[in-house]
């Protein structure tokens, strides 16, 4: 028997090249006989056996590709699935049971489909389409209840609530997300596009509000007015070094100040940090 766990060794081990080759490998790997898998079982579980664990997993490999190929009718790449769906069997290997009395098979199908749902949701689209567990069931069976592209009648959408255990508004509302498309937010536009729409072209600025540009002009003006107000009532001598310091296009240095008014370029920061205050003081009175 460890002739075969070496074949399994060798059929995966060298580069594969292509999914269609993986495939052609995975198919040469024998199926384990109901002894031969309980045997490998209780090894992992009672010693940790990782060479029986990997071949539990290399043998099972082609039922993976087997449950894969139901959900190539979501337009995501077969290799892809297959390979969530390898995740979820080693998953179901690790928790296996051989006391269970079923065979390994049985048992890991649900593990296998629940990593390719979790996969498909998450890359199917780009916004998420289920996010609970009634949602997730709702999705995947009314996708395959579906007989043909047209909408489902009131009498159909009834029957489906039934069968689902959901209320029919639940149909609906699934049915109509399973319909639409993703849409780019801001796209980029064609080549023969001066312009793209999207919904950005069609949503108002944060500042259209009329009512809001008019108050918004209306604070302004006050406060410049009483900025204007406040610099006025300063002495001369603060007045000019403000103004020269922070609103003049050439903004004058503290030595510059200094050597003109005959004091230390210190003295002049003092008398720039006392008006400041004044400033202050003055704005917050208004």
């Amino acid at each position: 028997m460890q002739l075969v766990a070496r074949r399994n060794d060798f059929l995966l081990s060298t580069p594969i090249g292509s999914f269609d080759a993986y495939l052609e490998r995975v198919a040469q790997i024998p199926v384990l006989s109901r002894e031969r898998e309980q045997e490998l079982a209780q090894r992992l579980r009672d010693a940790g056996d990782l060479v029986a664990a990997r071949e539990l997993v290399l043998s099972h490999l082609r039922f993976v590709v087997h449950v894969a190929r139901g959900y190539s009718g979501y337009g995501l790449p077969l290799g892809d699935i297959v390979q969530e769906g390898n995740i979820g069997l080693m998953k179901a290997v690790k928790r296996f049971d051989p006391a269970l009395g079923v065979r390994l098979v049985s048992f890991a199908v649900h593990w296998i489909r629940a990593e390719i749902h979790e996969y498909v949701l998450r890359n199917w689209r780009l916004v998420k389409i289920a996010t609970t567990k009634a949602q997730r069931k709702l999705f995947f069976n009314l996708r395959r209840m579906k007989k043909n592209l047209a909408w489902l009648t009131h009498e159909e959408t009834q029957a489906v609530a039934k069968d689902l255990g959901v209320r029919p508004e639940e149909v609906t509302e699934m049915e109509q997300r399973l319909a639409s498309r993703d849409l780019s937010f801001d796209p980029v536009p064609d080549a023969d596009d001066d312009e793209g729409y999207g919904p950005a072209a069609y949503l108002p600025a944060p500042d259209a509000d009329p009512a809001e540009m008019v108050a918004d002009d209306e604070s302004e003006r006050d406060t410049s007015a009483h900025l204007a107000s406040a610099i006025e009532a300063l002495d001369p001598r603060s007045r000019d070094i403000v103004r020269r310091r922070w609103m003049a296009d050439g903004k004058a240095t503290l030595h510059d100040l200094a050597d003109e008014y005959g004091v230390s370029a210190e003295r002049v920061r003092q008398i720039e940090a006392a008006a400041f205050r004044k400033l202050r003081g003055t704005l917050t009175a208004a």
